[in-house]
């Protein structure tokens, strides 16, 4: 797929830049924070497992739920963002992989995060990539999304360090991302928005 082919390039390109910018972000977000806060009781609810975040990057929030006490790991379309997750984080694991076609056995994990890693899955790929998060999710197993709101579609031709990019961002409501994870099996349990108009939004589901 050619998106798919894009996206991996783009981010191959602005790997360490990316890293860069975003390092110490986290620091600065207390209700980000709070929200993986969320997420993690869930997780804790739902037992002892390993948690994946998915479409992770230079790991910094996969270092996060480790640090929390959990058997995170990471996974990224990126060789180059895996490599630099790999640099940041020593001792972490971090695999090269689609959010389309998850290379995981079938409910083995307790928790999933996909923190911003959906905006460049195209509409009608959703459905793919939310029965995948269903079929490596365990019983019971907790889902936090993150996302950018609002209706429209931008082509990034450049980001993160003023490097070249090629990929297509796309904004979406609540509703039609809600309506995809119940027809994918997910019971969703909150909906949460942060920032002025558009902003973003965060779901909360189990499985």
């Amino acid at each position: 797929m050619d998106w798919l082919d894009d996206t991996r390039d783009s981010y191959d390109t602005v790997a360490v830049s990316y890293a860069d910018l975003l390092r110490d972000s986290l620091a600065r977000e207390p209700f980000q924070l709070g929200l993986l806060a969320l997420f993690a009781e869930m997780v804790r609810g739902a037992g002892v497992g390993p948690v994946a975040d998915v479409g992770c990057g230079p790991g910094r929030l996969t270092g996060h739920l480790h640090r929390l006490g959990f058997d995170a790991f990471g996974v990224d379309l990126s060789p180059a963002m895996t490599d630099v997750a790999r640099r940041d984080h020593p001792g972490l694991r971090f695999e090269v992989g689609t959010m389309t076609k998850l290379d995981l056995d079938d409910a083995s994990l307790t928790g999933l995060l996909s923190w911003f890693s959906l905006i460049h899955i195209p509409d009608d790929e959703v459905p793919t990539v939310f029965a995948e998060f269903h079929r490596v999710l365990a019983p019971g197993g907790a889902l936090m999304l993150g996302f950018h709101a609002g209706d429209e579609i931008k082509h990034k031709t450049e980001g993160y360090g003023g490097h070249p990019m090629n990929v297509y961002v796309h904004r979406r409501r609540a509703a039609p991302v809600v309506a995809w994870l119940e027809a994918a099996g997910f019971t969703v349990e909150a909906v949460m928005t942060a920032g002025p108009e558009p902003g973003a939004v965060f779901l909360f589901a189990y499985r």
